[in-house]
This record gives structure tokens, C-alpha cells and sequence, in this order.
């Protein structure tokens, strides 16, 4: 009853802040901040054991007490496995993309065996990566690439190509060579194309690094902190893990959407948001 009471409170006064000019900022925190309030009170009136779910509080203490170990393990998995592979990946998709576009013939026969190796489960090829490379940072950077070559290669492609014939014979019109029809046209056009794959790769990028840490890695990393507590029922650590990683995919994900608004403005799904 006291928890149904709290609700109600909480969901008029979000209705409330979501009438008012500071609602687009103000109603998500308050409204994530309800769940948080939520969570604690079904915690702790119902007595639910912490190795089934920790009370946020207790995630909290976590997060504060394994401050340092987490930073360490941050650094690991985010900073060399993920964003190492994101890069290394989405610049090798990015500069197949460029070779495909001009070429039927890669098209044709790239495009199959990507797609492939894009169903294979990473299950399956994680373990065979950290065979090859290693239990460092940089068989977690290879399970990235994988992971993420293939979502930047078809969305590039599909940017690259999305001009018209009008278009492509207005740029031959004016004397443009092929590498200025390619700066001025369809790199533009690809643009918001490329920033749809690069943030899919974003996700599966932490999602890689994560999972490719469960079949080895060193003493430290996100995926082997969760693996291990895990295994000691230290739930509240695991949770503090599994919030470092989605505060940090979330980051991650805003800068590309505020860079993709910066550098296409001038897309339709831009000036819509405005």
C-alpha cells in the first residue's frame, strides 16, 4: 500500500514537471530517479536478499568503495578492448565501404561473406579471438572488430549510394572529378547513414569487449569483475559493473548524436528535431 502511495506521488508530481518549460531535462532525471526510489522501497519492504537484487544503496556503497578497481577495470575493457576495436573497425568498414561503392564485383562477393561473419555467434568466435591473440586487451579488440565491421560497412554503402542519377550527372555537368564527386556528394550523403552504424558499433562494442573478457582475460576488465563476483555472490559489485558500463555506452552514444547533429544539420531528421 505504502509503495502504490509513493507511486502516485511521484507520477503526478513527473506529470507536473513535464508541463513545465524545464520538462525535457527535468521529467527523465525525475523519472529515473522514481525508479531508483521504487526499487529501494520493493528492496526493503519485501525483504529481497541482495545476491537476488541489491537495494541501489547498496550499489552505490560499491561503486564508492570499488572506485579504483573499477576505474582500473574501465580502462581495460572501455578505453583499449572497446573503443580500440570500435576504431579499428568502423575506419577498416569505412575504407571497404569506399572500395565497394566503386565496385560491383567486391559488391557482389564481400557483401555475402560479411554478412556471414556478422551472423556468427560471439560466443563461438570470442573464444577462438583469445586463442589467436591472447588474454590482453587486444583479443578484446579483435572480437570488436568483428563485431562491428559489418553494421558501418552496409549502413556506409547505403549512404554512399543514396544519391540520384540527377545529382551524380549535375556534379559531371560542372567538370567534378571522382574524388570531388565523392568529397561533395556522397560523402555527404553518407554522413547520417555512417553515424546510424557507428552508433549501433558503439553498442556492440561494449557488448564484445564485455562478453570476449568471460572466456580470459587478466585480473581486471568489466567482464571478468562481473564474471567473477558473480561467482561470489557479490551482487552489488556486479551491479556497480554493469552501471559503469551503461553509463559509459550511454556517453558514448550522446557524443555520436551530438556530433551526427553538428556535421548534419542539414538532414531532414535534423531539422525535424529542431
Amino acid at each position: 500500500m505504502r509503495l502504490a502511495f509513493v507511486w502516485l506521488i511521484l507520477w503526478q508530481w513527473n506529470a507536473q514537471i513535464s508541463r513545465t518549460r524545464f520538462g525535457p531535462v527535468a521529467a527523465p532525471v525525475l523519472f529515473g530517479l522514481t525508479l531508483l526510489i521504487l526499487w529501494e522501497m520493493t528492496v526493503r519492504l519485501f525483504d529481497v536478499p541482495s545476491v537476488i537484487l541489491p537495494a541501489p544503496t547498496a550499489i552505490g556503497i560499491a561503486l564508492v568503495d570499488q572506485a579504483g578497481t573499477l576505474r582500473g577495470d574501465w580502462v581495460q575493457t572501455v578505453a583499449k578492448g572497446a573503443f580500440g576495436g570500435w576504431l579499428m573497425g568502423s575506419a577498416a568498414a569505412i575504407a571497404m565501404a569506399l572500395l565497394v561503392a566503386r565496385s560491383d564485383v567486391l559488391r557482389r562477393g564481400l557483401l555475402p561473406v560479411g554478412n556471414f561473419f556478422a551472423a556468427l555467434p560471439i560466443v563461438g568466435t570470442a573464444p577462438i579471438l583469445v586463442m589467436w591473440f591472447g588474454f590482453g586487451w587486444e583479443s578484446k579488440a579483435a572480437v570488436v572488430v568483428v563485431m562491428v565491421f559489418f553494421p558501418v560497412l552496409v549502413n556506409t554503402i547505403a549512404g554512399l549510394d543514396d544519391t540520384t542519377a540527377m545529382q551524380r550527372d549535375l556534379m559531371r555537368t560542372y567538370g567534378a572529378s571522382a574524388g570531388q564527386e565523392l568529397r561533395y556528394l556522397k560523402a555527404a550523403a553518407a554522413l547520417p547513414f555512417l553515424f546510424n552504424g557507428l552508433k549501433i558499433a558503439s553498442t556492440l562494442a561494449l557488448i564484445g569487449a564485455i562478453i570476449a573478457e568471460f572466456f580470459g582475460s587478466p585480473t581486471f576488465g568489466l567482464g571478468f569483475r562481473i564474471s567473477t563476483e558473480v561467482g561470489r555472490l557479490n551482487l552489488p559489485v556486479v551491479w556497480a559493473a554493469i552501471v559503469v558500463a551503461a553509463v559509459t555506452g550511454s556517453l558514448w552514444y550522446g557524443l555520436l548524436a551530438q556530433l551526427e547533429a553538428r556535421l548534419t544539420f542539414w538532414h531532414p531528421s535534423q531539422r525535424g528535431r529542431a
